[in-house]
């Protein structure tokens, strides 16, 4: 995204940002810095928060001073942070003004009440103006039999598009690797049972059945010895 300041006036609840080569180092303690690149059109530079970084102070110098601020709200390592931008009056007086969350390193601004019932309310008028939409195109009047509905099924099946599954990101292999090794140990694999003795060769002879040969009398291969002749003198 380009780096700018938008206008105070501008709805920032449908942009998103997010630098990807900061995505795969992001841990608690290097966040903020992250949510201050120059190129976060959520970030205000007129913060306090600039101030303390030019001086090279510590963050917690900031409950000494008034005026705005962001501060680190909630962690859910290594997927989710959560910034509140807030007014500060003293160091026991703050107002929130905004919180903006950090999921899989693209940043999000969160959405007021408001806008919250806003969009619903939308959505459920959105939907009941379809709705009435198709049902009025149904209808149809004669003047001998009055109103009547005449709705068309098409008999045509429809087909379903084959979708094809994206590749998972280095983040998500990383993650699913680090929950498997997690369950893995809370539960462990059981060992594996003793293979059976082998069996000795007296054994062997009792159990497996000696095979008796016989063979058949009237078997054609065997011929009777031949009769002898008296000899003659």
């Amino acid at each position: 995204m380009p780096s700018r300041v938008p206008s105070t006036t501008e709805n920032l609840l449908g942009l998103s940002w997010n630098d990807s080569a900061w995505i795969p180092i992001l841990n608690p303690t290097n966040i903020m810095d992250y949510f201050s690149e120059r190129s976060n059109p959520f970030y205000d530079r007129t913060c306090n928060n600039e101030i303390v970084k030019m001086q090279r102070l510590s963050l917690d110098q900031l409950n000494n001073m008034t005026g705005l601020e962001y501060v680190l709200l909630h962690v859910q390592e290594p997927i989710l942070y959560v910034i509140r931008k807030q007014q500060r009056y003293s160091p026991n007086h703050v107002t929130p003004v905004a919180d903006y969350y950090i999921i899989a390193g693209t940043v999000y601004q969160a959405p007021d009440l408001a806008s919250v019932l806003n969009s619903r309310i939308m959505s459920a008028v959105h939907h009941l103006q379809s709705a009435f939409e198709e049902a009025s195109s149904y209808s149809r009047y004669h003047p001998s039999k009055g109103y009547s509905w005449e709705l068309k099924v098409s008999d045509k099946p429809v087909k379903k598009e084959n979708s094809k599954e994206e590749p998972s990101s280095l983040f998500q292999r990383q993650r699913v690797d680090m929950l498997l090794v997690e369950l893995t140990k809370k539960f462990p694999i059981p060992p594996a049972p003793p293979p059976p003795p082998a069996k000795t060769t007296s054994e062997v002879e009792k159990t497996e059945p000696r095979e008796i040969k016989t063979e058949k009398a009237d078997s054609p291969c065997m011929k009777p010895p031949p009769e002898k002749k008296p000899r003659l003198n």
